[in-house]
């Protein structure tokens, strides 16, 4: 098992996810951050069933970091309760997930 995995969120937008990707990428919380979309989201919110069309970032990044990466989201995002879910990256080209490690750093 590598200490890699990857956090995934959704945004509003593309302005907004690829605002995120740049502030993660540059605060050296993801290696890569992959703004797909858009998706169409079916969700209870507020005893409602709302549908929305939103934007899925995929998130690579170190599994050590991932509570400053969690709060780093929370702070830059746009909605109250944001998707931050997280899934290890069991096995991986040993070349790409050393280039993960080498670009993701825990702040000092």
């Amino acid at each position: 098992m590598s200490g890699c995995m990857q956090v995934m969120t959704t945004v509003s937008s593309r302005e907004e996810g690829d605002r995120l990707a740049g502030i993660l990428v540059e605060q050296r919380l993801a290696a890569c951050v992959q703004v797909v979309g858009p998706i169409s989201s079916t969700y209870r919110w507020e005893g409602e069933v709302q549908v929305a069309e939103e934007w899925q970032c995929q998130i690579k990044t170190r599994a050590e970091i991932f509570n400053v990466l969690k709060e780093s989201i929370r702070k830059h995002h746009s909605y109250d309760t944001p998707e931050i879910v997280a899934m290890p990256i069991a096995l991986g080209s040993a070349d790409y997930l050393t280039w993960i490690e080498k670009n993701v750093t825990l702040p000092h």
